[in-house]
């Protein structure tokens, strides 16, 4: 598994707020390293990503379950009415499923997103609008379901100059 890129520091800086034992659904997860996280935590990983293959090192864990999913073919939420302590999202956005997104983390639990907010097109990938969410928008979509812990929209210099959203958030 290709381990290069670290954990992001706003996922591990809210990591504790998704219960212990609970389960964790890291979408879009890349090459794991979210997962990696939360597995040493003990907690149960669910990792989807319609390319699984950098996880596949993971996949004789009893705790780790990997899922290849496309998730913009334009069909329903795959996960259907699954529940999990904690949703990790990182560099990606798909609007259709925030709704879903939002409605996965189970009472007690949190969700931390971190992706490109618009602004970014001016300074590298993604320039596309379909990927860059505007000004309040992760606030929005948690609006009235889950109690906002921290949010940030900003310029960041690292790993990259990039312009970037994030957002904790809590089911209480």
């Amino acid at each position: 598994m290709d381990r290069e890129k670290p954990p992001s520091a706003w996922v591990l800086r809210h990591a504790g707020l998704i219960p212990a034992g609970r389960p964790v659904l890291d979408l879009a997860c890349g090459n794991g390293r979210h997962s990696l996280v939360f597995l040493a935590a003990g907690n149960p990983v669910t990792a989807v990503d319609r390319d699984i293959s950098a996880v596949a090192g993971l996949a004789d864990r009893p705790d780790f379950n990997a899922l290849r999913i496309d998730l913009e073919t334009g069909e329903p939420w795959p996960l259907g009415h699954s529940a999990f302590g904690g949703v990790v999202v990182t560099n990606y956005l798909h609007r259709p499923f925030l709704a879903d997104i939002v409605a996965a983390v189970e009472p007690a639990g949190a969700l931390i997103y971190e992706t490109f907010a618009a602004g970014n097109e001016l300074l590298g990938r993604p320039t596309d609008p379909d990927f860059l969410l505007q000004p309040g928008e992760l606030l929005e979509a948690v609006r009235g379901h889950l109690e906002v812990v921290a949010y940030e929209n900003l310029l960041v210099d690292q790993p990259k100059p990039a312009k970037i959203q994030r957002l904790a958030a809590m089911r209480r």
